[in-house]
């Protein structure tokens, strides 16, 4: 092997270790896994490193479909060509995998949900973090109520601007036909969260008062 940087042996370090406490001792599993995935959960969640979905809810393989992007965000339906990664992703977990649950998950001192309050990143070459205001304004529409009330700056507008975009991601959810007759029917819900990193506590949004609420 040809020599590697600190950071990726660190990380080798890690596949070292997984092999000897996660992928020995449960041959048995992984050899059930070799066979296909039925997770009953998809959870849309921030690529950002602190928000390790499977490290939060502590599951073990095969237990959840994860989408990771910047932000935790969902797209809304649409037919026009191009690359469609989330659609794609919800498409074969609710309609391949049939997962019974879809969470979208935020969280604190989201850097995306930041740059969309602050629009630092507008008129950016792609490149250059075009790319990034692109994709976060998604939540323009969003972000205009937040902006009036709170300002755009402090962790007062960040936290409701973070809590908005779940509630963003949830309602383009709801444009994607299998989706909404699925929850019609009673076979899907969508639920919002919300991991505050400063404290290590997640919150569940509540569906009738749109509050986050912390799970005990």
């Amino acid at each position: 092997m040809s020599e590697t940087s600190n950071a990726l042996e660190h990380l080798f370090e890690g596949y070292r270790r997984f092999r000897d406490t996660g992928w020995t001792p449960h041959r048995e599993r992984w050899a059930h896994l070799r066979e296909g995935q039925q997770p009953e959960v998809m959870i849309i969640a921030c690529s950002d490193s602190r928000v390790d979905p499977t490290q939060i809810f502590d599951t073990a393989p095969g237990e959840m479909f994860v989408v990771r992007n910047v932000a935790a965000l969902v797209p809304p339906f649409e037919t026009t060509p191009g690359q469609h990664g989330v659609s794609a992703a919800l498409e074969f977990a609710v309609q391949v995998l049939k997962v019974k649950e879809i969470v979208v998950m935020g969280h604190g001192m989201c850097g995306g949900c930041q740059a969309a309050l602050t629009q630092e990143l507008h008129g950016t070459e792609r490149g250059e973090g075009g790319f990034i205001a692109d994709w976060i304004a998604l939540l323009d529409e969003a972000r205009a109520p937040v902006a009036a009330r709170y300002g755009t700056e402090g962790r007062e507008a960040e936290v409701h601007m973070e809590h908005a975009a779940v509630k963003v991601s949830l309602d383009n959810l709801m444009t994607f036909p299998c989706i909404r007759r699925k929850v019609r029917d009673g076979e899907l819900r969508l639920r919002g969260a919300f991991f505050a990193i400063s404290d290590g506590i997640l919150h569940l949004m509540n569906d009738k008062t749109g509050e986050f609420e912390p799970v005990t």
